[in-house]
């Protein structure tokens, strides 16, 4: 732990999140995520009803034990009308593939970003279709192994199932979506780390998304839910985002390992120690700074 939390590692960690932009590349994937995915959703559920049991909105109220306000306002906005068909128009059909094809190649481009590749654009739309496909047999697995383990032994059996399906699933995103230039082994801590992180993201989110949801469904209505789910999409691209900028340090990390260049423990300790020495140094000046302030409103 002290060699992959030490400071130089950390400090590049920080530098890639950076280089990518990272806030400002979470919002932009959670905006993409939400205009594909609800219209995307809703049409799934419309046009598979008749074959399979796929209802958007009763997984989202389930999962996060919604009720009241937040569950009439995710019923809404998931439920088509009861009249409506489950054809959609030309134009309709259009616009959906834009944005699904748009929120691929957000995801492509935090790919592109991150390992430093040539970007490819429109060029890569295969691949971006055949992901969005993934995507949906991922949210489906996801779904119904949470459905059938969810309540077994505190959850724990259905966490590491999702964990694993999460792992596995970030690599193969990072391998398609990068056109295949980015080697599936150099993905793997990308994948590890990106599970591990949804799982507490998930978590976190189990615990607080039924008080967010009901208190701006009580506050805004239907748009309270459209606030709510920006914000749970936010949490997850932003732990995407910063899940990609670890992985590529430690596949780097661990390249130059391979290759006889791995700090010695010596230099390690010197990176702690030297550390230590600012946060004290900042600490007693911070002091100093608060007791001349007492003394002078003293006076």
């Amino acid at each position: 732990m002290t060699f992959w939390l030490r400071p130089a590692f950390a400090l590049r960690v920080l530098t890639r999140f950076q280089n990518v932009v990272g806030f400002d590349r979470s919002m932009a994937l959670a905006s993409s995520a939400f205009t594909a995915l609800v219209p995307l959703a809703v049409l799934a559920g419309a046009v598979l009803g008749s074959i399979v049991h796929l209802d958007a909105a009763e997984r989202i109220i389930r999962r996060y034990d919604l009720n009241g306000a937040g569950a009439e306002a995710v019923n809404f906005l998931f439920s088509p009308e009861q009249s409506a068909s489950a054809s959609t128009g030309v134009f309709g059909l259009l616009f959906l593939t834009i944005s699904v094809l748009s929120f691929a190649r957000a995801a492509q481009r935090l790919f592109e970003q991150t390992w430093e590749l040539r970007p490819l654009s429109v060029r890569n739309s295969r691949n971006g279709l055949w992901w969005i496909l993934t995507l949906g047999v991922y949210a489906l697995v996801s779904g119904w192994i949470s459905a059938w383990l969810g309540d077994s032994a505190g959850g724990v059996p259905a966490t590491l199932c999702e964990a694993a399906l999460t792992a596995v699933f970030l690599v193969w995103t990072g391998w398609l979506l990068s056109a295949k230039r980015i080697p599936w082994r150099d993905l793997i801590p990308f994948g590890l780390t990106g599970a591990v992180l949804t799982a507490l993201c998930s978590w976190g989110a189990a615990l607080y998304m039924p008080r967010l949801f009901n208190s701006y469904a009580d506050r805004y209505g239907v748009v309270g839910a459209v606030f709510a789910m920006l914000s749970a999409l936010f949490a997850a691209m932003f732990v995407l985002v910063v899940s990609a900028a670890v992985g590529r340090e430690v596949a780097d990390e661990l390249g130059r390992i391979r290759q006889g260049r791995r700090p010695s423990e010596h230099e390690v300790r010197q990176e702690w120690e030297s550390l230590r020495e600012q946060t004290r140094s900042r600490w007693r000046r911070v002091r100093g700074d608060v007791g001349r302030r007492r003394r002078d409103s003293g006076r």
